[in-house]
Formats: structure tokens, sequence, C-alpha cells
């Protein structure tokens, strides 16, 4: 196990778990663990022995209660424009890592850790988890990607409510509004984040991303469009020996040994 100040890093066979690590201001983003998240996420991209990632928070209070707000004070527009466009392009890394990312929500998800958790293929959280956007009451908006990925999840109205007015969902509501595909006890939910990477860990890694891509690259074109994106993953897929490999032990009613190529 890699410790730093900021994240946790391990992996359980073929899954990185990335724990965020600054339970004593409830796991806020600052800085400094938004670059260590970007180098982290990028090794675990590159490696060839990781299949899935989880990412969850250290402690029982919270996943990631936003921005460290010490950080954001005093800063002019500009400089707040640049800091909005770093933190972007780390989630946009997880959200493009072509490798399936499982939120493990652990408690709060406030602000950037919500956009955090919203950059995640998938989203599991605790029945005590709190989910919301507070920055309107800071006189400010989300500036990690959540004005932009939360109306896609959920719809523009919810979407605009959420924001808007700044309330915080429980776990079940979160559920209710399709925020979190999943919720479970507390203290089941690094298992079942972990479970659910491995069984995603074990299907035919290419034929992920190119799923993975198609979803979310599609969702900002025409059907039209983003058919023929779909068929020409799909024409990718079935040029790989996982697609073959699978086939035949469809075909022989037996479990398929994918090899990522």
């Amino acid at each position: 196990m890699n410790t730093d100040e900021t994240l946790l890093v391990d992996r359980r066979r073929k899954v990185g778990l990335v724990t965020l690590n600054r339970p004593a201001v409830l796991n806020a983003l600052s800085v400094r663990t938004l670059e260590d998240l970007d180098r982290v996420i990028a090794g675990l991209g590159a490696s060839a022995d990781v299949s899935a990632v989880v990412i969850t928070g250290a402690g029982e209070k919270a996943f990631a209660a936003g921005a460290d707000i010490q950080e954001l004070a005093g800063l002019d527009a500009a400089a707040a424009s640049a800091y909005s466009a770093r933190g972007q392009a780390v989630l946009d890394r997880i959200d493009r890592l072509g490798k399936p990312v499982v939120a493990a929500i652990n408690g709060y998800a406030l602000g950037g850790g919500c956009e955090l958790a919203l950059a995640c293929t998938l989203r599991v959280a605790a029945d005590h988890a709190k989910l919301g956007f507070p920055e309107i009451g800071l006189g400010a908006i989300p500036g990690f990607g959540g004005t932009q990925r939360l109306p896609r999840l959920v719809g523009r109205g919810r979407a605009l409510e959420l924001v808007l007015t700044g309330r915080r969902v429980d776990a079940a509501e979160a559920l209710a509004i399709g925020l979190v595909h999943k919720v479970v006890p507390r203290a089941a939910l690094l298992d079942e984040a972990i479970g659910l990477a491995e069984q995603l860990a074990a299907s035919a890694p290419l034929a992920l991303g190119y799923a993975i891509e198609a979803i979310g690259c599609g969702a900002d074109l025409s059907l039209a469009d983003g058919c023929r994106l779909e068929s020409a993953l799909f024409g990718l897929a079935a040029a790989t020996e996982d697609m073959h490999e699978g086939v035949r032990a469809f075909l022989d009613k037996r479990k398929p040994a994918f090899r990522g190529r």
C-alpha cells in the first residue's frame, strides 16, 4: 500500500482501490489532492494489471465534502477559472479512463465531491450518504463539471432544482432520481463496490472501454451520429481476439478467458 497525505492506493486483484485520505477535513479536494488523484488515476489507467477502479473516502463521515474552501478564498476571476479548468481536467481523466470506475460513496458527497462521483462510471452509496451541490450558498456554482454531468444523469429540471437550491438528497432519493445506482448498508459498501468492480474486471476489457466510449460520447451526439459511432466501435470489438473467444465460449457452453486483445 502506498500512502501519502492525500490518498491511499491499494490493489485487490485486478481492481485498483483509491481512498481519499483527509478525513479530518471530510476528504476535501485540495489542489494537492486533485494533482495526486490525477497522477494515480493516470497510473492505474496505464497499468495492464488493473481492469477497474474503486474510489472512496477515508473515515465514515465523507466521500468528499467538496473543494478546500480555504484555497478558494481570495481567488480572482482568472485564477478561479483556471482552478475550475484544472479540476475539470482531472475528473475528465476519470470519466474517459477507458476502464470502469466505481464510486463507493461512504458519507457526504458535496460540491466537488459529488462532481467526482458523477465522473465515475457507476456509483454505489451507503445508506447514510448525503449528496448535493451547496455552491450557491457561497455565491458560486459547481466548477468541476457538475452543471454538465448532472443534467445528463438526472435530467435538466432535477439538475436545476438541486443546483439552484443547494438542497442535499439522502441515499434513498439519490437512488430514486438516478444519481446513484445502488444503496447498501454502510458496513457492506466497500465489499459491494469492490465486488462490482471485480465483476466488471472479469469482462472483456476492450469491450468495456468501447461500451463506455459509446455511451459517454454518444450522449453528446444526434441519434444518427451516435449510432454511427456505435457501429464503428462494434466493428473494433469484432476485430478483437476477446470477441472471438467470447463467441466460441458461448457456443462451447464454457466461461470465456478474456485477455484484453
